[in-house]
């Protein structure tokens, strides 16, 4: 039957508050994401630094005119540094069964990774990523991710946290009035309600065709849904244990580093405006001290008897080598705060040995780790929807397991030798999984059964056939 109309008004109006507030953060951090930091905004007056008021009262230095607004993209950076760290490769998953691992790999699809590089990115802009999966009309399992933005979780009231429905709601385009309508979903474990909120009012949304069952024909437009999962069919992908933005972490320091960056560009631009004091000057007018300076490359002043005559000249003074050095430690705290691997610090170290290198890696695998452990759940609970749909009877209880791999530069040399001491006393599984050059390890494997047969034991390629039937001994008498 779906919720009661005025339920949902009370709903929406309680929740309106903290949508608008989650939707501004998200959007917050999206913006620095696009690189569109708080210094590009006009509004944004703090790039100068009053010293010498104009004589129209502006405020602006008389020698301050550059107004850059360059903005640096370290939160992009850092976001995708991780999403490419942990979601470059998709996580190897074992329901416990050959024939079910092929259905669970081809109903993800080849390009899971880049849904969970997107989670990623959602999880660390919002505090937490979301997925929404159904069964289409050929009963085929389907996912896609949702902008954090659009949902708004409901749990009950239990510190289990459970999840109890969620309310999604977004804009669409009224292409009857060329206005945009705010359209509100309304889901919980059996049916989606949906609704449709204008500028004067707030009704039921006809938003799903309504199917006779007994012809499979459409028979009108409805506005409740019955979506059959079971249950509320969202996955949240958490990216802490507070679900806040990375963004949090390191705003303040990026500010900083985009002022004093900008600031710096600014005094290079107005430094070569020079303003010269005229001291005593004798011309009738600064039109004729112009042309005098052009024509003779001099002019005249005027002695007032007291010695205050010539010409001085004003210019800014650039503390080059103090902004240097807060730019520097400004980089290098949003990096600590952020857990990522500045570029410099491989540029700077051409030849890195494994172990500095493993350093360099050490807080942004602390991050992914994290980001691992509360991605974990919400992945094995796809798994388990995708198991349900293939009628596996046991899909809550079976045990799934994921292996999560990383992306990273590494010293292929150094791995190599490591890989060849370790050889006698490790599985040619794993063997093959660190092996630099490998990039499937079954695909791996299977070649090494092939030069197995295809050898005599000692590395000795010879015919097939001689391996299964030997030569018998008047053959090699002859």
């Amino acid at each position: 039957m779906g919720i009661n109309l005025d339920v949902m008004k009370n709903i929406y109006e309680n929740s309106r508050s903290t949508i608008l507030d989650n939707a501004q953060e998200y959007e917050k951090s999206v913006s620095y994401y696009k690189n569109k930091n708080d210094i590009t905004s006009k509004n944004d007056n703090n790039v100068f630094t009053a010293m010498k008021k104009d004589d129209d009262n502006t405020g602006k230095d008389v020698l301050r005119r550059a107004d850059n607004r360059v903005s640096s993209n370290f939160h992009q950076l850092l976001v995708d540094q991780e999403a490419g760290y942990l979601a470059t490769t998709d996580p190897e998953i074992d329901v416990g069964d050959d024939s079910l691992n092929k259905v669970v790999k081809l109903t993800l699809g080849d390009d899971f990774s880049l849904t969970l590089n997107q989670l990623i990115v959602d999880a660390s802009n919002a505090g937490e990523g979301w997925l929404h999966f159904w069964n289409d009309g050929n009963n085929d399992f389907k996912f896609a991710v949702v902008p954090p933005s659009e949902i708004h979780p409901i749990y009950a009231d239990t510190l289990a946290k459970e999840l109890v429905a969620v309310e999604r709601t977004y804009r669409k385009l009224n292409t009857d009035t060329g206005n945009y309508d705010t359209i509100i979903e309304y889901w919980d474990d059996t049916t989606c309600t949906s609704f449709k909120k204008t500028s004067d009012s707030f009704n039921y949304y006809n938003a799903f065709d309504d199917i006779d069952v007994s012809t499979g024909n459409v028979v009108g437009n409805t506005p409740v849904f019955d979506h059959g999962c079971g249950i509320v069919p969202f996955i949240k992908f958490s990216k802490n244990i507070m679900e806040t933005p990375e963004l949090n972490k390191y705003k303040g320091s990026i500010d900083i580093y985009d002022k004093v960056y900008n600031g710096f560009a600014n005094d290079l631009e107005d430094i070569q405006q020079t303003i010269l004091i005229l001291k005593g000057y004798g011309g009738t007018s600064l039109n004729e001290f112009i042309d005098n300076l052009k024509k003779y490359k001099a002019i005249k002043v005027k002695d007032d008897g007291n010695g205050h005559n010539g010409v001085d000249q004003l210019q800014i003074e650039i503390p080059t080598e103090a902004r240097n050095i807060m730019l520097e430690t400004t980089r290098d705290k949003i990096f600590m705060d952020g857990q990522g691997i500045d570029p410099n610090k491989f540029m700077d170290n051409a030849a890195l040995s494994g172990k500095a290198i493993k350093g360099l890696y050490s807080h942004l695998e602390l991050k992914a780790s994290t980001t691992e452990k509360y991605f974990r759940p919400a992945l094995a609970m796809l798994i388990r929807m995708i198991l349900k749909v293939n009628n596996v009877s046991d899909y809550m209880t079976r045990n799934i397991s994921q292996k999560w791999s990383r992306t990273k530069v590494e010293n292929d040399l150094e791995t190599a030798q490591e890989i060849n001491y370790l050889k006698d006393n490790t599985s040619k599984r794993n063997i093959a999984k660190n092996n630099p050059l490998v990039d499937d390890v079954d695909q791996e494997l299977e070649y090494q059964k092939d030069d197995i047969i295809n050898s005599d034991g000692y590395g000795n390629q010879q015919n097939i056939n001689n391996a299964t039937n030997p030569p018998k001994k008047e053959d090699i008498d002859e």
